[in-house]
């Protein structure tokens, strides 16, 4: 991944832009890394990974089943019974 200080991601935009276009940009301030600049398309590639991976664990989630509201509100207070402890 290439890594563009702040400032000459600053001073030099479109060579950034260009560039993000081929593969992420990490933008550095202070050499720390604080910013990540990535193509439209690769984002949308990401997007779409992701989504899927949501639909999977719902998709699960579905044939595992519900416990119903009265053993949900059972569960949440022992939850919260458990983090006051």
């Amino acid at each position: 991944m290439k890594t563009f200080a702040a400032k000459e991601a600053k001073d030099s935009f479109g060579l950034l832009l260009d560039t993000s276009q081929r593969e992420p940009v990490c933008i550095e301030k202070k050499h720390r890394g604080v910013a990540v600049v990535l193509s439209l398309q690769e984002y949308e590639r990401l997007e779409s990974i992701e989504e899927a991976w949501w639909a999977s664990k719902a998709d699960a989630a579905l044939k595992k089943g519900f416990i119903g509201t009265k053993a949900s509100e059972k569960l949440l207070g022992d939850i919260l019974t458990n983090a006051r402890d």
